[in-house]
This record gives structure tokens, C-alpha cells and sequence, in this order.
């Protein structure tokens, strides 16, 4: 890494670890420790205490920025850890969060489930008011309605209110009373606005964005005022900016208070990390492929950018159904995330058939293998049965790894599948490839593009372990494993500039817009770019915008959303926007529809400034600790048993020389596995590249569909008592 000489840090808060990474003048160093979900500052500090004392460092020599991504919003939502929270919408509309958009995401089951609301139905309160569509006011606002909602908020001790009222994205003068009240009289609740989240058009979508937001809120706006008290009272000059789910940062007090904002961060920063890569590898599509300890994100960076999208689900019922999770409507990185990670537990479902994922064990208890109570067999615990990670140099040799803990966990999965232990190793082992393999079919498909033979840049502390197995399921000849594979997204939040989405409705056919009127949403859009962004210390100077529009044919239900090359300010714009959306329609329908209007839903801009710290990859892939090898060779059984395969440290990988797999790549933080039919060497910038020579499957491959029809015929032969109901395995199937 080469950077300014100045001290700059990021911390990313994973399920399983919290990763460090600190760039000191041209030095590099990361530090990996397992999370603390009690309190995760614990955590956080912990690892950049260990940075500090080990460079020399102190708190008032970090003179650069500190960049923070954190699962605190996710896991809050996922666990439904969040505090009481109350909703306030129209008279008569009490039902919003449970009608939801009234659409079955599955036709054929008749058993169909949604995540329950995050707000229960007798925390749902009506004020009289009502606003048209055209935002003019029909029915003023009963403010004794509000008095008396005030006194039952107190009663029932509620912490937080999100207040949604209809078109109040075209008018918000009462969303705003409403909060102007409740906070006098009730200083210590928090309130979040719809006008403020997600003044946008598509009421159940705008109302679960909001409940989200004020669901998290009372949690993070704590979490981010202690964890910046801190830092000021320990003496660092700089404050903490917040890493986003659509890929950039902003001040704690922006992100404080739009949590909702918040829910993708750690994932973004991966996927930021990766956009920069695919810059400085000159490889403008890429598939980013992080596996963590806790879950797997795949995302597609075309151009060197990663898909946005602006509105996605979280807590899906069934992992690829669309409609069966909770709605946001805020710009995030387009990726999909499975239950597919180092901790993820395999299990055998009521048909008797060996499954993994989605639940994980963690940080706590965490697989068998760490020693800590943890008993249900995981990936990782697999992962050291077949022998590819080393247990007596997992992290460097920081941490040890329980491999007769780990062979007693898979013993108690193979005993009811008549198989041996390594045959259920090899089972978890590809039954988790298989799984990320179809999520990136699912989400590839779904967007248009194809998968096949794309290069995949993997990292993550689980990912370089399995990346080449997932390839070769997808038909693809490169692997990349970039420099701090397993620390990557703290990498990634350190190179994401500050910067801020927003979007405002405005429903209108393209050839009858008031261009006056859409030039003050862009007006009012800037300002507050403007102001976010100097908040997160970018100068007004250097602050960009970014023009889009979501356009549709007239008629349709669902739209696109298409990048302008400019600001529309004439009515000229009109058909080049035309123009622009109907390239894009192409493209994803393979038709378009010359005689039937465009309309425009949703103005947005992105406003941006240049990332403060500006590394550059290079050879350097520093590690948490010294890593100490064991011999040459490990009995691995991966592909077959007790095979002799060569082991050698990353760094011993020279510039102009190769190595044929299998041979397994060790660094501090992660093992990097190249199967047979593959080849390794050094690349740009310090990447190991792998490439699949063999134009025949490998035994890898092959090994996999031995194992899976090994695991088939063992699974359907097996006896089993399971006879679980639908409703207990929805959470087993798909969280």
C-alpha cells in the first residue's frame, strides 16, 4: 500500500470477527479479533488498541480518517433487538405494515409467510389529517389527537416513533408538527419522519422504510455518540465517518440519524473495495465474492462500478423470492447475501437430507473448532476435518483451532447419514459451494448479465478456501485473491469517498414535466448534499452530483433506473431521457415500445467528494500476526483422502514463477486453496492469480459430485424421526 504520510484507520464489525486495517505513512498493518456482540465497542477497540501498540502509534498521531462499518443495524433487525417502537399513520390507514403491498411473492403456496412487522399492531396509532396526492391539505391536522397519542406513548413507555402519513412525501407540514410536539413533550423518544427517510411515492414501502429507521434508531444514535465520546476523550483529532449501504461514508450524526441507511455497510465496503481493485487490475467486470464467518455477498461490478439499486429486502422468508422480506426503499449496493459463511451449521432437514446454513453460530459459541462451547458442526469445522485449514496456524498461529472438537461435531452429522466423517466434511464442503454457486446464478440472472466465465475476486476470511470450487461450479477460469484478502472490506471502507443518496418523487409523464418544479427537487436535493458532506469533511469545492431518474412505460408497475448525463434543466432533456431509459429497457426486455409515454417516478442525485485516503494496491499483504508455517506437505482429503498436498506460505510466491495444484497458500489471516487442474502465480499489484488449465472438470469437481451422490444415496436411506412443521423450519430454510 502507498499512501499520504499520515495515520488512517477503518474497522469493520462482522458477525464472527472485527477486522482493522491502519495505512501509517507507507506501512500497512491489520489486525483480525473475534466480535463481541455484547458490546461490539469492545471489539472495535481491542483490535485498534493491538494496531497502535504494535506500530509505535498513539491516539493523537491517528491524523487521518477513521472509518467505521458495522453490523449493529443488521443484527438489530434480524434478532429483533431493537427497542419498542411505535408507528403513527393516517386515520384509517392503521394497517399499512400488515396488508403490505397486498401481493403474493410465491402464487402456488398456500401456506405463504411474511417476517412479522418490526412493529406490533397494538403499537400503531391515527391522527386525523389528510393530504391529496397533489399535496394539497383536505383535512387539517387534530393536534388533540396528537396530546392524546402523547400521554399513551408515555404510558406504554415507547422509545421510538416513526411517523408515515399519506402524500406526506408531496406535503410534510404535518409529518413535521407532529414530531415538533412529540418532542416537546417527550424530549427522550426519538422520531423519524417518512418526508426524511424516504420521501417517495409506494406507501407500504415508505412506511416500512420507516419503521425500520425508527426501529434501529434508539440503538445507534447511542452507539455512534459513545463510540465518538470515546475517541475524543482517548485523544484522536479526527471523528468517525460511517460507512453506508450505498458505498460511501458520512459523519456519525447523518448516519445517527437514518440507521436505515446503515443496514448494508459492511457488505458495501466489500464491494467498494472490489470496484477499486477491478481500477487498478484494468479489469472493468469483475464478480466480488466475500465469505465471512457468519454470511456470503456476491455482487457485479460492471465498468468498475458496482450495481446500485435503490430499494431491497432484508429478513427474507425464502432466501430468492423476491416480496417475502421487509422492504427498504434507500439506495444500496445491489449484491445478494446467504446464509453461507465459516460459521454457518449444517444440519440434516426432515427429509433427511444433509443442509447448510442459513443460522451460524457466530462469534459466540462459533464453530466447534474455537473451543468455546460451540458444538454443532460449521463449514470451518469441515473445513479443518479435510485438512485444508491448518488448526495450529489459523490466524497466524494467534489462534488455536480444536481439531478433535471439530471431528466430533462432524461425527455426530455423518453417524444418521451412514457415512464417514470426511465424506459429511466433503458434503458441507460442497453442499456451501453449490449454494453461493446458485445465489450468483439467481442474481446474475435477474439483472441481465452473465455469469459464466467472469473473473472472481475473492476475499473474506472463508472466501479464498472455497472461491475456485465456486468458480469452476460457475464455469469460470480466473480467481483473484487480492492483497489483505481476509480484511478486505475494512480495505474498502478506507478508499470510499464521502457521499450521500437522495431521492425525491415527483409522478409525471416525461413529455408534460414542470421543469420548474423538478428544478427545485434538485435544488433542495443539492443543498442537503451539501451539507451532509461537509459534515463527513469534504470541501463544498470538490462536491459532485450524480443525476438519475426511475422511468417506466405508462402503465407499469415497476421501473428502471436510468443515469442522466447531466442535470435536466430544459425541456430539450426529454428526449435524450427517453432516449437513455430506452437503451437500458432494451437491454433488460429486448424490446421497447416507440408508441407508449415514458413517465418519471422518482428524481435522484448522488452527491460525492474524493475519498480522503487514496491507497494503491501493491505486493504487500501484511498479516495480524507472524505467521509461522508448518512443514512443506499436509494430509488433506479434500479431493481424495490422505493426500500429500504441498503447503507454502503466500509470500514465497515470486514474481515470473507459478505453482500447479493442488497446493494450499498460507497467509496470516486466510489459506488460499488451489485444486487440482489450477495453477497460481503472482499478478498485478500483488494479487495471486489462479487459473483453471485443465479443459476437462478437475478432480475437484469431480470429487463433488462423487460426494454428492454418495451423500444422496446415504441421505435417502438414512432413517429419521425429523417431522418438523413448516412453521418451525421457515427460520432453518431462509432467514
Amino acid at each position: 500500500m502507498t499512501t499520504a504520510a499520515r495515520t488512517s484507520f477503518a474497522v469493520d464489525i462482522g458477525g464472527t470477527f472485527t477486522d482493522v486495517v491502519m495505512f501509517r505513512g507507507r506501512d500497512v498493518l491489520v489486525e483480525k479479533t473475534l466480535t463481541t456482540p455484547d458490546d461490539l465497542l469492545v471489539g472495535f477497540f481491542r483490535g485498534v488498541d493491538a494496531l497502535l501498540k504494535r506500530s509505535g502509534a498513539t491516539p493523537q498521531s491517528v491524523d487521518g480518517v477513521i472509518v467505521h462499518a458495522t453490523t449493529i443495524v443488521t443484527n438489530a433487525l434480524l434478532e429483533r433487538k431493537g427497542a419498542r417502537t411505535a408507528m403513527v399513520f393516517t386515520r384509517g390507514f392503521s394497517d399499512i405494515l400488515v396488508r403490505r403491498d397486498s401481493r403474493r411473492y410465491d402464487m402456488y403456496d398456500l401456506q405463504i409467510e411474511n417476517p412479522p412487522a418490526l412493529v406490533p399492531q397494538e403499537d400503531v396509532f391515527t391522527v386525523r389529517e389528510r393530504v391529496l396526492s397533489s399535496g394539497e391539505i383536505s383535512i387539517p391536522l387534530e393536534e388533540s389527537d396528537v396530546d392524546a397519542l402523547c400521554d399513551e406513548l408515555a404510558k406504554r413507555k415507547i422509545q421510538s416513533v416513526g411517523i408515515c402519513l399519506l402524500f406526506g412525501f408531496k406535503n410534510d407540514k404535518h409529518e413535521r408538527r407532529i414530531a415538533e410536539i412529540i418532542r416537546k413533550r417527550l424530549p427522550d423518544v426519538y422520531v423519524s419522519l417518512a418526508s426524511e427517510i424516504a420521501p417517495q411515492i409506494r406507501e407500504y414501502w415508505r412506511a416500512s422504510t420507516t419503521s425500520v429507521n425508527a426501529y434501529a434508531i434508539s440503538i445507534t444514535q447511542p452507539y455512534l455518540t459513545t463510540l465518538s465520546t470515546r475517541l475524543q476523550n482517548e485523544g484522536y483529532p479526527s471523528r468517525p465517518l460511517i460507512m453506508l449501504s450505498s458505498g460511501g461514508v458520512v459523519g456519525p450524526a447523518t448516519a445517527g440519524r437514518m440507521p436505515v441507511r446503515m443496514i448494508e455497510s459492511g457488505p458495501a465496503a466489500g464491494a467498494l473495495g472490489s470496484a477499486h481493485a477491478s481500477r487498478a487490475l484494468g479489469l472493468p467486470n469483475l464478480l466480488a465474492f466475500d465469505m465471512g464467518g457468519t454470511t456470503a455477498k456476491v455482487c457485479l461490478i460492471h465498468n468498475h462500478r458496482p450495481l446500485v439499486t435503490g430499494r431491497f429486502e432484508i429478513d427474507r422468508m425464502y432466501r430468492f423470492k423476491e416480496g417475502s422480506g421487509l422492504p427498504v426503499s434507500i439506495p444500496s449496493v445491489d449484491m445478494i447475501e446467504i446464509g453461507a459463511g465459516g460459521g454457518s451449521i449444517a444440519r440434516i432437514d426432515e427429509l433427511g437430507l444433509l443442509k447448510v446454513g442459513p443460522r451460524s453460530s457466530g462469534s459466540r459459541p462459533g464453530p466447534a473448532c474455537y473451543g468455546q462451547g460451540g458444538t454443532a458442526p460449521t463449514v470451518t469445522d469441515a473445513d479443518v476435518v479435510l485438512g485444508v485449514i491448518d488448526a495450529e496456524n489459523f490466524l497466524g498461529g494467534a489462534m488455536k483451532l480444536d481439531t478433535a472438537a471439530a471431528g466430533k461435531a462432524l461425527a455426530g452429522l455423518a453417524k444418521p447419514l451412514g457415512i464417514s466423517t470426511i465424506a459429511a466434511a466433503r458434503g458441507v464442503y460442497q453442499i456451501v459451494c453449490e449454494t453461493m454457486a446458485g445465489a450468483v446464478r439467481a442474481h446474475a440472472a435477474d439483472r441481465g448479465a452473465d455469469h459464466r466465465g467472469i473473473p472472481i475476486l475473492a476475499f473474506g476470511g472463508a472466501g479464498p478456501v472455497h472461491a475456485c470450487a465456486v468458480a469452476e461450479l460457475l464455469s469460470s477460469r480466473t480467481v483473484i485473491f487480492p492483497p489483505m484478502a481476509s480484511v478486505f472490506s475494512a480495505f474498502g471502507s478506507l478508499v470510499t469517498p464521502p457521499r450521500l443518496d437522495f431521492v425525491r418523487s415527483f409522478l409525471s409523464r416525461l413529455d408534460r414535466l414542470d421543469w420548474t418544479q423538478v428544478g427545485g427537487l434538485f435544488d433542495e436535493m443539492e443543498a442537503e448534499g451539501h451539507k451532509a458532506l461537509m459534515e463527513a469533511g469534504a470541501q463544498k469545492k470538490d462536491i459532485v452530483f450524480e443525476y438519475s431518474a426511475d422511468m417506466r412505460y405508462l402503465g407499469q408497475q415497476f421501473e428502471l433506473i436510468v443515469e442522466l448525463d447531466a442535470r435536466p434543466t430544459v425541456k430539450d432533456t426529454a428526449a435524450a431521457a427517453r432516449r437513455m431509459f430506452e437503451d437500458q429497457y432494451l437491454k433488460r426486455y429486448k424490446l421497447i415500445q416507440p408508441e407508449v409515454p415514458v413517465e418519471v417516478l422518482n428524481w435522484r442525485i448522488t452527491a460525492s467528494a474524493p475519498a480522503q485516503v487514496a491507497p494503491e494496491l501493491d505486493g504487500q499483504a501484511p498479516g495480524s500476526s507472524t505467521l509461522r508455517h508448518s512443514a512443506g506437505r499436509r494430509r488433506v482429503h479434500l479431493w481424495r483422502e490422505n493426500q500429500e498436498v504441498p503447503v507454502m506460505p503466500r509470500a514465497a510466491l515470486k514474481a515470473g514463477t507459478s505453482v500447479e495444484g493442488p497446493v494450499i497458500l498460507e497467509e496470516a489471516d486466510t489459506t488460499l486453496v488451489i485444486p487440482p487442474g489450477w495453477k497460481a502465480e503472482l499478478g498485478a499489484l500483488g494479487s495471486i492469480m489462479a487459473t483453471r488449465v485443465a479443459s476437462q472438470a478437475s478432480s475437484l469437481a469431480a470429487s463433488i459430485a462423487g460426494a454428492r451422490t454418495n451423500s444422496m444415496t446415504a441421505s435417502m436411506t438414512a432413517s429419521t424421526t425429523a417431522s418438523t412443521t413448516k412453521g418451525q423450519t421457515t427460520t432453518a430454510k431462509e432467514k
